[in-house]
């Protein structure tokens, strides 16, 4: 009897046991679900970022540059009209063309004459007319800007001749998109020069026109307004026969059936420095 009494104390308490180690089992079961079900999240999160760094990107845009104005240059000694050689260097019109690997891009003629008067003494004319083109490029920009920046180089170039005396510098309108007009004396061992450059710019193209004069063998100097005047025409002319050769409807605006055509002062680099106008 106290032997069964004993069993039966010890069953209760069995059972107790067995169901402390059910539910003890049970909660790393849970545990795992869980865990699986969280593990399960993050896979996909990490799907869902791998899928958007791997999607292709767009392409970055070519570089693009506007296609310039003028593609060609006219024949350099057939630049000004024989009426203009005639003033300017009397007796001197056949001209001298300027070497050059692409006269495309680079071409220049020069003239010279003496007029000889004996005893009187000569005057004395020299002229030169050069041109220069530059292209569009991507990697150096339109070729209107390259031109501009060769402009201003020029001017500053011829402003910084040796020896210039009386040295003067004049921004004027009416040729090109811009134009200066750089004049000086300049003493040589023939005698006193009255030297006029003018460096014009139209579009993607710079003309530069050195003209200038001296009384030598007693003869007097040449008047300096009388060849600045002329060297100002030279360059205008210059400048129309650079747009006749590209197709140039009036002489005055962009060539018909270029890509730019537009007006060339609209959108000069210069156009707000321009101080004066011709005279």
């Amino acid at each position: 009897m106290q032997r069964r009494a004993q069993r039966d104390q010890r069953a209760p308490r069995a059972q107790r046991l067995t169901r402390l180690l059910v539910c003890a089992a049970a909660v790393p079961a849970m545990l795992a679900a869980a865990g699986c079900s969280s593990d399960s999240g993050s896979s996909d999160d990490a799907g869902k970022k791998a899928a958007e760094t791997s999607a292709p990107t767009s392409a970055s845009p070519t570089p693009t540059v506007e296609p310039a104005a003028y593609r060609t240059l006219p024949k350099s000694c057939a630049t000004l009209p024989k009426k203009t050689l005639k003033d300017l260097v009397p007796g001197g019109e056949s001209g001298k063309e300027g070497t050059s690997d692409d006269t495309a891009v680079r071409a220049s003629c020069s003239w010279d004459s003496l007029d000889d008067n004996g005893v009187k003494g000569s005057q004395y004319r020299w002229l030169n007319v050069s041109m220069l083109r530059f292209d569009s490029d991507t990697s150096r920009g339109a070729g209107d800007k390259r031109a501009h920046e060769r402009y201003l180089k020029q001017v500053a170039d011829t402003k910084a001749t040796e020896g210039a005396k009386a040295l003067k510098a004049e921004p004027f309108t009416g040729t090109g998109d811009e134009a200066t007009l750089v004049r000086y004396d300049l003493k040589k061992k023939e005698g006193a020069f009255k030297q006029q450059t003018v460096v014009a710019r139209a579009e993607n193209v710079v003309v530069s026109v050195d003209y200038n004069g001296a009384g030598l063998a007693g003869d007097k100097a040449p008047d300096a307004d009388a060849l600045a005047k002329a060297a100002r025409k030279a360059a205008t002319e210059a400048i129309t026969a650079v747009q006749t050769a590209n197709g140039g409807a009036d002489g005055k605006g962009s060539p018909s059936g270029s890509p730019s055509a537009k007006a060339p002062s609209a959108k000069s680099p210069s156009a707000k420095t321009s101080a004066k106008t011709s005279a």
